[in-house]
């Protein structure tokens, strides 16, 4: 089953090296993963997210305000 990652944020540098990292872990994990980026103030908000970068997974936030190394990541895929 094909899983989902949001990267939430504006387009900040921290957002950019967010959405690269879950990008290394799709390939890290061998996970069948889309990574997509949502840069929409009112997408974001419906999240309950007020900080970003942040990461979701399968429709859950895992991490608000931090960027998660590339196998941390890779580990919540698995």
């Amino acid at each position: 089953m094909s899983k989902k990652i949001e990267i939430l944020g504006t387009g900040c540098a921290k957002c950019n090296k967010l959405e690269e990292n879950a990008k290394k872990a799709v390939q890290l994990a061998g996970a069948d993963a889309t990574v997509t980026k949502i840069s929409d103030l009112a997408q974001i908000a419906n999240y309950g997210v007020m900080i970003t970068p942040a990461l979701v997974l399968d429709g859950q936030v895992k991490v608000v305000g931090k960027i998660p190394t590339p196998e941390a990541i890779a580990e919540w895929l698995k």
